[in-house]
């Protein structure tokens, strides 16, 4: 199956670069280059893309904004989208996560990791790189945790806590000495009672509701 991809970024080079790597894998097509949010959110209602790699900075309309468009209620053929961003931009990775995005990566991320985070967006697998997804996700935990309010069974949340570190399916399966079918039911299940789009989602919740052990 070809994963067609759209590309969202102001800066040409990053465009060219992009396509560049893409194009060179046989089961990844570039199907549309957008300059900025507005032209990333016609494009991917023209293009139905399965997904977009959306930057966070552009003209006109911000990625964020442009990622709730295109992923929000009512929108058609919604793709998955992977948002570029720096770790110096610690509030527009907490807007971008309340916007449905499914994964991160650095703009100096290399070929392999970029590659990585458009597949595993289209196959609704892993999110990027651990250390991305956690160094990303630690930054949510409340300064006065809570408890959470939604009831999950003693196996869901082994589940959650690993997703919430970053792991995949299969590191999970094997951790848990389960099935990877079986590890996605229980990931159904929690996405169902937290009415979570995605995987980022469900890790977010964790780590806000504290209830991921802070590594020493």
């Amino acid at each position: 199956m070809t994963i067609s991809v759209l590309v969202a970024d102001d800066q040409a080079m990053v465009r060219t670069g992009f396509r560049m790597i893409l194009s060179a894998e046989p089961d990844i097509e570039v199907v549309g280059e957008a300059v900025d949010g507005v032209e990333a959110v016609e494009l991917a209602r023209a293009l139905s893309p399965d997904v977009v790699l959306m930057d966070i900075r552009m003209p006109r309309m911000d990625g964020v904004e442009a990622l709730r468009r295109i992923t929000g209620p009512g929108a058609p053929g919604v793709p998955r989208v992977v948002v570029v961003t720096t770790f110096d931009d610690d509030e527009n990775v907490r807007r971008a996560l309340r916007g449905g995005a499914c994964g991160f990566i650095l703009k100096t991320s290399g070929a392999p990791l970029l590659l990585e985070a458009i597949r595993a967006a289209a196959t609704g697998e892993a999110l990027v790189s651990p250390a991305i997804t956690v160094r990303l996700l630690e930054g949510l935990t409340p300064t006065r945790r809570r408890t959470p309010d939604v009831r999950l069974s003693p196996r869901e949340l082994d589940v959650v806590l690993l997703v919430a570190r970053g792991r995949t399916n299969a590191e999970v399966a094997g951790a848990l000495h389960v099935t990877v079918g079986t590890v996605k039911t229980h990931l159904a299940s929690v996405q169902a009672k937290l009415s979570a789009r995605n995987r980022v989602e469900i890790a977010a919740w964790a780590w806000e509701n504290g209830l991921v052990p802070v590594r020493e």
